[in-house]
């Protein structure tokens, strides 16, 4: 590798290797996105068909519910036994994720899916499909990972908000594409025609996955040293964590990250709020407003697809203005007390149009949150670790978005009321506000150890 010696003015373009497999290549240091932004496309369309597979479940369950007989409670058990699956391999997947090729990983995962969700729909018994759903929760999280370390290895950081938004954008909108493509074709066929859908596209978005190059490790915090003056071969005083170190030794330390830990119990705290809100927002309506599943999960996954782009557009584009004094966790902060309260109102006030405006509200502050808090954790975990990072991010956002669709559920059938049920979504949400005011301080500071220690 090419010393690069520090200078006050440092050169626009400088001659780097990139790719793990291949020589070096001109890097515009100026650019935002020095190589392109078809990666981030990629892994939002694996965000996109992962979320649309879940999420097709929720746009069908009244019919399922008529298929099976079961109740509200075990209706939300779905999401939370697969999500807790889930939890149980994101640690060794983050150990993977820092060790193994990260695109080839992703491809094997996105192929998993497709197959079973052809097998959802073939399920003849309850308790098959069940099985079936928990594979696939266990499944469907691996892809995270890898996938956002390679998203902090081509972006550096004043376009790793937009980068971010690109995953979380098709992440995201999938929410409403699965509910409303359940809905539909529930309506127009039946349940099990819903899981079919899913296997091809999951198939073709593989294939696209694999065109991307595989990133050296550490390729956007370097850029950053270089766009400020600095060394690539600089030595560093934080070095990570070793790669010979235990799984839970290296989360121990990570967790040491200060910044870290409250961005992922801040984003635990959403995710049970949003995944509740998701896979019970159908139903919601359906109840409340006398709609039909097919019109209740058009309507609230169209209202809600479109406050998602608002949210995304907003929040990327406020999140990368890199000002000091914790911007990123004040943006994402601000975001999430508009979509605590767009929940609230529409959870409290009733009618339609209102209850429409709101859920868009709230999806907006979500939506606009969530990037922010993904690229604050890629700021402050060194490159070296950062699948750990995003494994333990991803642990504890899954435990929590796992009880979000129970903890609705549960409430429904103990208080007779979905209204009331949804109530109890809300005080996660205006904890996880809390909880970022208190790490706003330190973002800065470990935000510079992470850049140091490539």
């Amino acid at each position: 590798m090419p010393d690069v010696e520090p200078v006050t003015n440092p050169p626009r373009v400088v001659t780097l290797p990139v790719h793990a497999r291949g020589g070096e290549r001109d890097v515009d240091l100026e650019r935002d996105a020095p190589f392109g932004w078809w990666p981030a496309i990629a892994i939002g369309l694996v965000a996109f068909i992962d979320r649309v597979e879940v999420n097709l479940i929720a746009g069908a369950l009244p019919a399922i519910q008529d298929h099976f007989g079961f109740s509200d409670t075990v209706a939300g058990a779905i999401p939370t036994a697969a999500s807790i699956a889930a939890a149980l391999l994101l640690l060794p997947a983050g150990r993977l994720a820092d060790r193994a090729p990260r695109v080839a990983t992703v491809v094997i995962v996105v192929l998993v899916w497709s197959l079973f969700s052809v097998l959802s729909g073939l399920a003849t018994t309850f308790v098959m499909f069940f099985l079936v759903r928990i594979a696939i929760g266990a499944a469907g999280q691996l892809y995270n990972p890898p996938a956002s370390s390679l998203i902090a290895d081509y972006y550096p950081s004043r376009s790793r908000g937009k980068a971010f938004g690109i995953e979380r954008a098709g992440y995201y909108m999938g929410l409403p594409a699965g509910v409303i493509i359940g809905g539909a074709v529930a309506e127009a066929f039946d349940w099990r025609a819903v899981f079919f859908i899913a296997a091809v596209p999951g198939v073709v978005i593989a294939i696209a996955m694999a065109t991307v190059k595989e990133p050296l490790r550490g390729l956007g915090d370097k850029i950053d040293r270089l766009r400020s003056g600095g060394s690539d071969t600089a030595a560093s005083a934080h070095t990570g964590v070793a790669a010979s170190a235990s799984i839970f030794a290296e989360a121990k330390v990570l967790l040491k990250v200060h910044t870290l830990k409250g961005v992922i119990a801040a984003q635990a705290m959403l995710s049970l709020g949003v995944a509740g809100l998701f896979y019970w927002l159908p139903t919601f309506f359906e109840r409340t407003e006398d709609l039909g599943y097919d019109a209740a999960s058009g309507l609230a996954g169209g209202v809600g697809g479109t406050g998602i782009v608002i949210g995304i557009i907003l929040g990327s584009r406020m999140g990368d203005k890199a000002r000091p004094g914790g911007w990123r966790i004040k943006v994402a902060s601000g975001f999430l007390l508009v979509g605590a309260i767009g929940l609230s109102l529409t959870v409290l006030v009733p009618g339609v149009p209102f209850r429409v405006a709101m859920v868009a509200v709230a999806c907006a502050g979500f939506a606009g949150a969530i990037p922010n808090l993904t690229a604050s954790a890629a700021d402050v975990v060194p490159s070296a670790n950062r699948g750990m990072g995003f494994a333990l991010l991803q642990f504890l956002t899954t435990l929590g978005g796992a009880f979000g669709p129970l903890l609705v559920g549960l409430m429904s059938d103990v208080l007779g009321s979905i209204s009331l049920a949804m109530l109890c979504l809300l005080p996660p949400l205006f904890i996880s506000i809390v909880i970022l005011a208190r790490v706003r301080g330190t973002y800065d500071d470990d935000a510079a150890a992470a850049t140091a220690s490539v």
